[in-house]
């Protein structure tokens, strides 16, 4: 009788630690996402690059921003800022690398605000690769959510923050690619 009370106790031990740890595992943090959204144009990758390569002019292709401009730095030099106003808020992005030999940049937010992309340590590589008579643009990016703590409101939860890049990115290659294309 008393193996059986011992094995019914350990059951109940067994269930409640099984029970935390289901809470504990649901509780957790933010998870770093990535997101890769592509586009073919019609346009040669030096006329493409010629636009996307210009890191102080990004307002010209991607309509939500409505200034671009470098605070800092050498305009296309690793270091540059480029403030961005979006919506009347301002943002700013931190060019890491570029290379014209690749039709690559990389870039960081160095400034941001949930409001405008819900989003935290946002960072995205921006390159032109050939394909066919035209060219492939790829556009990366990594970020967390907006809400850095556990139970995120709705709007800065993982689900938000990918939709948010994902139109975003979607937006800006569709502005591009008819903006190439129409000089053609």
């Amino acid at each position: 009788m008393r193996a059986r009370s011992n094995l019914r106790s350990w059951f109940f031990v067994g269930l409640t630690a099984l029970g935390l740890f289901a809470s504990v595992a649901q509780a957790h943090g933010p998870t770093r996402q990535k997101i890769v959204v592509q586009r073919s144009i019609d346009a040669s990758p030096a006329a493409c690059w010629q636009v996307v390569g210009d890191f102080a002019a990004l307002h010209t292709w991607l309509p939500p921003v409505e200034q671009s401009e470098i605070v800092s730095g050498e305009a296309d030099s690793p270091g540059a800022v480029r403030r961005l106003v979006v919506g009347g808020k301002i943002l700013e992005e931190t060019l890491k690398s570029r290379s014209d030999e690749k039709h690559k940049l990389k870039y960081k937010m160095s400034k941001s605000d949930v409001e405008v992309l819900p989003v935290n340590n946002y960072s995205a590589v921006l390159q032109v690769k050939p394909e066919g008579e035209g060219c492939l643009v790829v556009w990366k990016g990594a970020f967390y959510r907006g809400y850095p703590n556990n139970d995120p409101p709705e709007n800065l939860n993982e689900a938000a923050a990918i939709a948010a890049v994902t139109g975003l990115y979607n937006v800006g290659l569709d502005s591009l690619k008819k903006l190439l294309e129409a000089k053609k």
